[in-house]
C-alpha cells in the first residue's frame, strides 16, 4: 500500500488566528467601553461634588448676609439697597446682593397710581400702563366690578381667550402677575425685581429703593441714587462717630452667587424673614427659594 500524503494544516491555522484576533479585538473593545464607562461616571461624581459645595458656599453666602444686615454695630451692618457685596470664602469667590422688601412695590397693597407709574417708568404708554393698573386691581379684588379706568374681570378674560377669569383674590406670588390680562414676557422681566407679596405697604420705602421704583413714586430715581452713592463715604465715617444707620425690615430678597476656581457656578434667590422659624436652628423663615448649580 502506498502510505497517504500529510494533509496541510495552513488553512486551519488561518482560521485559528482569525478567530482569536476577533476575540483580541472584542476584548479589547469591552475593555475600552468599561473605561470610558469609568471615566464618565467620574467625572459625573466629580460634577455632582463641586455643585454641592457651591450650593453650600451660595448658602453660606446667604447665612453670613443675615448676620451682616442686622448686626448691631453699625459700622458693620450692610444696607439691604441691592449694592453687591464680594469677598473669597472657602476656595470660591461669593457675590451677594440684598434687597429689603419694604423697597418693593407690593402687588396687594399698592393703589392705581403708583402700579401705573410703575408701568410708565417701565417704558409703557401712560393709557397702557393705567388699563394694566387696573387689571391688576381687578385681579386681587373679591368684586366682578371692572374698574372705572378700565381693568379687566371674567367677561374681558373670556372674550381674550383665556380659559381663566380674575383670580378676585390676593397675588399669592410675584409670579402670578403673568396670568393677568395684558402683561407680556417682556415687561414681567423689567418690573419683576421691583415687585413683592410680603411688605404689606401701600407704598415702599424710600430709604433702599431702587430707581425704577423711585420713578414710580414720583421722584427723580437717578438723582436719588447718585446722591445714596455720593453720601455713602460720608455715612461711613458719620458711624464712626456713633450716627444710626438705618436698619433693615426683616424680610430681604437675597441673591447669593457662588464661583469656584474651575468656573462652575451656583446661584441661589431666596426671601427670607429673619424670626422665630419651627425648625430647629433656622433663624428665618423662608418665604421662597430658588437654587441650582451652572453645568462646568
Amino acid at each position: 500500500m502506498k502510505a497517504c500524503p500529510p494533509r496541510h494544516a495552513g488553512p486551519a491555522r488561518g482560521a485559528a488566528l482569525l478567530l482569536v484576533l476577533w476575540l483580541l479585538l472584542l476584548l479589547a473593545g469591552l475593555i475600552g467601553g468599561f473605561a470610558l464607562s469609568a471615566r464618565v461616571e467620574s467625572m459625573q461624581g466629580q460634577a455632582l461634588v463641586r455643585g454641592v459645595a457651591a450650593n453650600a458656599i451660595a448658602r453660606a453666602g446667604l447665612e453670613y448676609a443675615l448676620t451682616r444686615v442686622d448686626d448691631t454695630d453699625p459700622r458693620r451692618r450692610w444696607t439691604p439697597d441691592g449694592r453687591p457685596f464680594e469677598w473669597a470664602y472657602g476656595g470660591a469667590t461669593l457675590t451677594v446682593k440684598l434687597v429689603d422688601e419694604n423697597s418693593k412695590i407690593d402687588l396687594n397693597q399698592s393703589d392705581l397710581n403708583l402700579l401705573a407709574g410703575l408701568f410708565s417708568a417701565a417704558g409703557e404708554p401712560a393709557d397702557r400702563s393705567m388699563q394694566l393698573a387696573a387689571a391688576v386691581l381687578d385681579w386681587r379684588d373679591p368684586d366682578q366690578l371692572t374698574q372705572p379706568g378700565g381693568g379687566a374681570e371674567d367677561p374681558e378674560y373670556a372674550a381674550a381667550g383665556l380659559p381663566y377669569g380674575a383670580k378676585d383674590a390676593e397675588l399669592e406670588s410675584v409670579a402670578e402677575l403673568e396670568q393677568v390680562l395684558g402683561m407680556t414676557p417682556a415687561l414681567y422681566a423689567k418690573i419683576e425685581p421691583y415687585l413683592t407679596v410680603h411688605s404689606g405697604r401701600a407704598a415702599p420705602d424710600p430709604a433702599f429703593a431702587p430707581a425704577l421704583v423711585l420713578d414710580a413714586m414720583g421722584q427723580d430715581g437717578s438723582a436719588v441714587i447718585a446722591a445714596r452713592g455720593a453720601s455713602a463715604a460720608r455715612t461711613d465715617a458719620a458711624t464712626e462717630g456713633g450716627a444710626v444707620v438705618a436698619a433693615g425690615s426683616g424680610t430681604y430678597s437675597i441673591e447669593s452667587r457662588a464661583r469656584l476656581v474651575d468656573g462652575r457656578e451656583s446661584v441661589l434667590r431666596a426671601v427670607v424673614r429673619v424670626g422665630a422659624n419651627a425648625v430647629p436652628g433656622m433663624a428665618y423663615t423662608a418665604l421662597r427659594w430658588e437654587e441650582g448649580a451652572s453645568s462646568r
